[in-house]
């Protein structure tokens, strides 16, 4: 099973087998699933005030709204998921970050 957690901003964070999208929230469509998710009370808004600049969408059908952009949750997206695939790497960056 994938613990892997994503940071999505201001010390939040979202587990990473959990997320279907991460999308651009500007469109029509988006704007709507937005309007349909507070309706069914599935909306988490972890942006503390800022402008949305990306939406979570996850498996549960609950949206994330995000004040990262989406492009660098995707970078740490695949980030975790280089790591993964090659732990190798990810134990010498952090052996060179320790000295």
């Amino acid at each position: 099973m994938d613990n892997r957690l994503v940071n999505i901003g201001f010390g939040n964070a979202v587990k990473v087998s959990r997320i279907l999208a991460v999308v651009n929230p500007g469109s029509s469509p988006i704007r709507k699933l937005k309007d349909d998710a507070r309706q069914e009370k599935k909306l988490i808004d972890v942006t503390e005030g800022r402008r949305t600049r990306a939406i979570l969408v996850l498996d549960s059908g609950h949206l994330i709204l995000s004040s990262v952009q989406p492009e660098t949750i995707n970078q740490r997206l695949l980030a975790l998921e280089q790591e993964s695939r090659h732990p190798d790497i990810a134990l010498i960056k952090a052996q060179s970050e320790g000295e």
